[in-house]
């Protein structure tokens, strides 16, 4: 009896531990599903992301490529003339497409190709590697280095989307530990003082800003003379919105960086000239203007997502030697974003 008494006991310790082994078991399985339920989607990817933004540049751009040279079917003279019409509609600029279709020629003489598919391939890979050549220079991307205070430049017609972007900047800026100073130099419109005061608030950061109509130099003076005094990281400066075709406008402009320059030597230590990209070569024309006038350092293109010409910054770099150190592509704050030659190239090319 006292045997049969202990396997019952035995038996039921067993029988109450493979409950307990079974329970913790769906209990964990339980767990892990809640856990994989409550997991975060993957979020995009940059390149992703500026993959979609392009749409409307890959779409216009290599689609009118691809079917160009199926309906061609041959590849002569006449393709190299339809491709040429093709890159300059998406504004990569007559001399850019010049060069690029010259390029061309050469490979499809030196390879022998026939082969329309082959001649795709070439005519991305000498527009991909032209870009990779020219962006190869640490000056080509939008770095702030050490000096303090580390003076930014802003130009730009009316409606392309400046203030805004200095604006975004200044939250960058301030969001990676700088200490951020912006001079409301756009004294001919009353709304861009706003504006940039509205900026100014929602990134936390001090203005420097005077009356509607005020002399813009003596805003850019008081502005510098307070960063040099209280030792600010980065000073941002917008500029009145003006015709580069006006003379006077422009001369005001180069008084602005005479100013500068009394006080801070080497600054501006970033020129950079905001360009709405839907305007095509009108966009070349001002860069050039602007150029003669304030010496540019790097191009800004806003509105990039909005547009099928998107050619316009394999040929602005090529033609005026001037880099694109940031692109628009949407209203968010992480819209602006640096350009990254290799990312453009994927998202358009890839």
């Amino acid at each position: 009896m006292e045997t049969n008494y202990i396997i019952y006991i035995l038996a039921a310790i067993i029988l109450i531990m493979v409950i307990l082994v079974i329970l913790f078991i769906k209990k964990k399985s339980s767990q892990e599903k809640i856990t994989k339920k409550k997991k975060p989607e993957n979020k995009i990817s940059e390149s992703e992301n500026l993959r979609s933004k392009l749409a409307k540049t890959k779409s216009s751009f290599l689609g009118k490529i691809a079917e160009t040279i199926k309906l061609r079917g041959k590849v002569d003279e006449g393709l190299m003339d339809d491709l040429e019409e093709i890159l300059i509609q998406a504004d990569v600029g007559v001399e850019t497409s010049l060069f690029i279709i010259d390029k061309l020629r050469e490979e499809i003489q030196l390879h022998k190709l026939t082969n329309q598919a082959e001649v795709q391939t070439h005519l991305e890979n000498i527009i991909k590697e032209m870009l990779l050549n020219e962006y190869a220079k640490d000056s080509d991307h939008l770095k702030i280095t050490d000096k303090r205070p580390f003076v930014i430049l802003f130009a730009g017609v009316n409606g392309v989307g400046k203030t805004t972007t200095i604006g975004k900047l200044a939250k960058r800026f301030k969001d990676q530990g700088k200490s951020i100073l912006l001079i409301a130099g756009d004294t001919f419109r009353a709304a861009a003082i706003e504006q940039l005061s509205i900026w100014a608030e929602r990134a936390n950061v001090e203005i420097v800003k005077q009356q509607q109509g005020s002399d813009a130099s003596s805003v850019v003076y008081d502005g510098i003379m307070k960063a040099v005094n209280q030792n600010f990281d980065v000073v941002l400066i917008d500029t009145a919105g003006r015709q580069h075709t006006k003379v006077n406008l422009m001369n005001e402009l180069s008084k602005v960086v005479r100013t500068i320059k009394k006080i801070v030597p080497d600054a501006p230590h970033e020129t950079l000239l905001v360009i709405d990209a839907t305007t095509g070569q009108n966009a070349i024309s001002q860069a050039e203007l602007f150029n003669k006038t304030i010496n540019l350092s790097g191009l800004i293109l806003t509105k990039l997502d909005g547009t099928a010409k998107g050619g316009i910054v394999i040929g602005i770099k090529h033609q005026l030697k001037i880099p694109v150190k940031l692109i628009g592509v949407g209203e968010k704050q992480e819209d602006l974003r640096d350009f990254d030659v290799n990312e453009f190239v994927e998202a358009v090319f890839e």
